[in-house]
């Protein structure tokens, strides 16, 4: 067997499910797309920074000769129902188990120490080097998995694998070491438009790329106020958007649960709407710290939390929100929960109205009071 073969084999023995091999050479043919993308304000932040690191991999390793790039198939379907008991949030897919940063660097890490027991002597073993990102790097990682053949970026910029779908994790090596490359695969949506169509923002450009400040995923996880126009449309999704991946045909009836660190926990990816108000930092970390969702932190999923009860029409937590809007010491909780009394206290409108004057008399935060008066306005 070649080293290539081996590697494979290998691979398959610790759970990846889709491995290709893919040319270092630079990703030229993306250098006019993203430095129009920045330009246009249609970057998320999130990126990393420095554009020509993105498309020449020799700015950040010597020598690259080959992106090793692999996927791991994630579940769509939790194994067991989501309880009726009272109003839940939800966690997209994709931040589902344990952190899949953490998954993916460990099976690379992994594929890493066994290419390095294939050198054939000391020598050999000490010249080979290794790169392993998980999509805090500096590549793109669609763009080194298409071309490395595990699947094609789609209109909504996901790869979409002939197997799984969309619902893949991906990672890759950049390492020194020649391989023989496999053949990118072709765009396969043809005339389907049903992300671009479905995206409830119009975030989605058509050809692949992206306004990701309209993003629904993108703005679960700002952490100042949500724009208005946002707050009814992430319904009671708390953490990012699979709208783009569910409406899409490739995905119809893909549900995998090859990996058990990928398995949802219902009552922290389903999690009860009213609780999450009050969380201490440690109840947090126990509940959530283990979540891709959780990386940005307390602030955006108890601020969405209070959208998503509004959104839900649950006036039982209205005492709740009243005690958060009172009592919380940051401005974006405050007036979130001042907002969602807006929506929710109608029937008795009288009553909360006194309620947020009173809130209103005591805000000190410009943005806060902006939402007490939205409020108002709602309930006059």
């Amino acid at each position: 067997m070649s080293l290539k073969e081996k590697i494979i084999a290998e691979s398959q023995r610790l759970g990846i499910d889709k491995i290709g091999f893919a040319t270092a050479e630079p990703f030229t043919e993306l250098e006019a797309s993203l430095h129009e993308q920045k330009e246009r304000g249609y970057t998320s932040g999130f990126e990393h920074p420095v554009i020509e690191e993105r498309i020449y991999p020799e700015r950040t390793f010597e020598n690259p000769r080959t992106i090793i790039s692999i996927a791991l198939a994630y579940p769509t379907k939790a194994k067991e129902p989501v309880p009726k008991d009272e109003k839940r949030g939800m966690f997209a897919r994709a931040s589902w188990g344990i952190d899949y940063h953490d998954v993916l660097r460990d099976r690379l890490q992994k594929l890493i120490a066994f290419i390095q027991t294939e050198a054939e002597s000391l020598q050999q073993q000490e010249s080979w080097r290794f790169a392993p990102q998980v999509d805090t790097g500096e590549l793109i990682d669609v763009s080194v998995a298409q071309r490395a053949g595990l699947g094609f970026i789609g209109r909504n910029g996901l790869l979409i694998t002939e197997e799984f779908g969309s619902f893949v994790y991906l990672g890759e090596i950049v390492t020194n070491i020649e391989f023989e490359v496999d053949e990118p695969v072709p765009f396969g949506c043809g005339d389907c438009m049903r992300c671009i169509k479905g995206c409830p923002t119009k975030a989605l450009l058509g050809d692949g790329r992206m306004n990701a400040q309209r993003c629904l995923s993108y703005q679960t996880q700002t952490k100042g106020m949500m724009p208005d126009e946002y707050r009814k449309k992430i319904r009671n999704v708390i953490y990012g958007c699979d709208i783009c991946q569910l409406v899409c045909p490739y995905n119809q009836g893909k549900d995998f649960h090859f990996h058990e660190e990928m398995e949802p926990e219902i009552d922290t990816v389903y999690p009860k709407l009213k609780p999450m108000l009050n969380l201490s930092n440690k109840e947090f970390k126990n509940q959530f710290g283990h979540l891709a969702g959780s990386w940005r932190g307390k602030k955006p999923l108890q601020r969405n939390a209070i959208i998503a009860l509004a959104n839900l029409g649950d006036r039982s937590a209205l005492p709740d929100l009243l005690q958060v809007a009172k009592e919380d010491v940051r401005p974006v909780i405050r007036g979130t929960a001042a907002w969602a009394i807006g929506r929710l206290g109608k029937k008795e409108a009288a009553i909360w109205l006194e309620h947020l004057t009173e809130l209103q008399s005591l805000e000190q935060d410009e943005e806060a009071l902006q939402e007490i008066e939205k409020a108002m306005e709602m309930l006059s």
